[in-house]
């Protein structure tokens, strides 16, 4: 069985371009959410800041995750904000420590 994939992508919308990210991140969300191998993509807001967003995101496999990057949600979104994001996504991998409560312990 393989193993799910977590990652946090962080986006950083240049100024006046705030709304713009935001609208076109939750817009995308239900297709998203459709995907295959879709376990998590919860998109936040950095507390205190209008225009970085932090999606936190789960899939079933690499093969779900790397269907999710070339799907056509995701070139939507890329064609959308090409100019509006101050620069590329930060994009972190976590490998999970197992401890405590498997639910509560691990995204």
């Amino acid at each position: 069985m393989p193993e799910p994939v977590v990652l946090v992508a962080t986006m950083v919308a240049k100024p006046g371009q705030e709304e713009l990210v935001e609208k076109t991140l939750t817009a995308a969300l239900p297709a998203v959410h459709a995907e295959p191998g879709c376990l998590r993509y919860a998109l936040h807001r950095k507390a205190g800041t209008t225009g970085e967003f932090v999606m936190i995101e789960k899939w079933a496999s690499q093969e779900a995750l790397g269907a999710h990057m070339k799907g056509a949600a995701m070139r939507e979104v890329g064609i959308a904000l090409a100019q509006a994001l101050a620069g590329p996504p930060d994009m972190v991998f976590l490998d999970a420590v197992p401890a405590g409560d498997p639910d509560a312990g691990a995204v």
